[in-house]
């Protein structure tokens, strides 16, 4: 038989035009890269490696399988709403000149003429802790302002309170709770 569990998501607004967003600095040998069809695959990969085993690969099963990242990453950069400028990857480089290793996504799309849509920011478990996930989120923002944009939103599981925090810190405010359906199976017993 199958029953049905909720997630808890967050939808999470910040006015643009408001909000100081500080350039961060990333930590020596990290950089950005702006995005370029040609890294659909990279993004999707490290996306795959930020969500597999985390709450949002419950959530949305896309994340926990290296296809699903494939397939998501491919819809979201067909999508007419798509916007590089509020698309990036940082990759890290040891010592600076040795092979470089890609451990943060993050795409934005525009939902309208004002409000820019995060999607998907994600840092691969080794690289967390040092800001990355922060930077990411204000590069997004900075290219919403380029593009014109006023407002950014996004949505997070509840349950992934370092996220939730971290959006707060960066000055999102919570304006509206939702819960996403997921079937699970249900055993009983007698």
């Amino acid at each position: 038989m199958t029953g049905m569990a909720y997630f808890r998501r967050f939808r999470m607004e910040i006015d643009l035009s408001n909000v100081r967003l500080s350039q961060h600095v990333l930590p020596e040998h990290y950089h950005f890269t702006s995005w370029h069809r040609s890294l659909l695959d990279r993004h999707a990969a490290v996306k795959f490696e930020s969500f597999r085993g985390e709450i949002d690969s419950l959530v949305f099963p896309c994340l926990g399988a290296s296809s699903g990242c494939q397939r998501l990453m491919d819809e979201i950069a067909r999508q007419k709403s798509f916007l590089p400028e509020a698309t990036w990857l940082v990759s890290y480089c040891p010592g600076g000149d040795g092979p470089t290793v890609d451990c943060g996504t993050i795409q934005g799309l525009a939902q309208n003429r004002r409000l820019g849509a995060v999607q998907n920011v994600g840092v691969v478990s080794a690289h967390r802790g040092l800001g990355l996930g922060r930077a990411l989120v204000l590069q997004a923002l900075h290219g919403f302002r380029r593009a014109g944009l006023r407002r950014g939103f996004l949505e997070v599981t509840a349950e992934n309170k370092p996220a939730v925090e971290l959006y707060r810190r960066i000055g999102f405010c919570l304006c509206r709770t939702m819960y996403k359906p997921m079937p699970t199976e249900v055993t009983f017993s007698f």
